[in-house]
């Protein structure tokens, strides 16, 4: 997992995570990666400072490994009861919620306005804390 602090067009920097370089540059080519704050998809890796810890601080960076860790399992054992649907993900959501499709818990992509557009229409949807990455994408 590498960190990287972000920009959106708006101004805002905000810190976002990614299995690598190369999948943050798949994942913001497809607009994937949107602003916390406003929710805008233009957005570019910001400066960041080097994190060099003083000497007598070492607890902080352990502290922060072990709750992305936690994080990590937490959402590790929410996709394992979970099906991954793909770029699906907002039509079988609101299928399931309007049109009577059978209810199922479901995982995959869908763009900031799809899931906006879910959430005010009342479609219990949340996003995952950490990247997903897509089960044909797996080592």
């Amino acid at each position: 997992m590498i960190a990287f602090d972000l920009r959106c067009g708006a101004g805002h920097v905000f810190e976002a995570w990614f299995g690598s370089g190369a999948s943050y540059e798949t994942q913001a080519a497809e607009g994937q990666v949107s602003c916390p704050v406003c929710g805008d998809s233009d957005v570019a890796k910001a400066v960041m400072a080097p994190n060099i810890a003083a000497k007598g601080n070492r607890a902080q960076p352990a502290a922060a490994a072990a709750a992305i860790k936690a994080l990590a399992e937490a959402q590790g054992r929410m996709l394992r009861d979970s099906t991954w649907v793909g770029d699906d993900f907002a039509r079988r959501a609101r299928a399931m919620h309007e049109d009577g499709e059978p209810k199922a818990t479901i995982h995959g992509r869908a763009t900031v306005a799809q899931a906006r557009s879910l959430a005010e229409d009342g479609v219990p949807v949340a996003p995952l804390p950490l990247p997903v990455v897509p089960p044909r994408e797996l080592n």
